[in-house]
């Protein structure tokens, strides 16, 4: 499913979704297409979980662009806990998983994304 940029923010306020895009800059020997899982809801974000688990720092500044004028969405990965610009004109939604109440988001975290070695996320992340 393809969403607008104001779409794809709101989704990803109250889901952890994963999306696959288009990377804009190609790697040597990697797939065109990348994979992340992904969220903006503040209240997983801002926990004390959050902070300690997804390593979650706020945005101290906003980017010196803008993301919205350029079809990026900035969002949360979890994987690489950063912040990414995601192309919205390549990105497609592949699952989102509701954050509310936060403990469901905890519990899918514990069952899937914790048990997760670097070499598995890199393969999810390339597939």
């Amino acid at each position: 499913m393809r969403l607008s940029v104001s779409g794809l923010r709101q989704l990803c306020s109250t889901h952890v979704v994963e999306l696959k895009f288009n990377r804009r800059h190609k790697l040597p020997g990697r797939p065109l297409a990348r994979r992340m899982l992904c969220t903006l809801d503040a209240t997983i974000l801002d926990s004390t979980l959050g902070k300690e688990i997804l390593n979650f720092k706020p945005p101290v500044t906003n980017p010196p662009y803008n993301a919205a004028a350029k079809n990026l969405v900035v969002v949360w990965d979890i994987f690489f806990q950063d912040w990414r610009a995601i192309p919205i004109e390549t990105c497609e939604v592949v699952t989102a998983t509701p954050t509310r109440p936060p403990e469901h988001f905890w519990k899918f975290f514990d069952k899937s994304i914790a048990k997760m070695n670097p070499v598995q996320k890199a393969a999810f992340m390339d597939r």
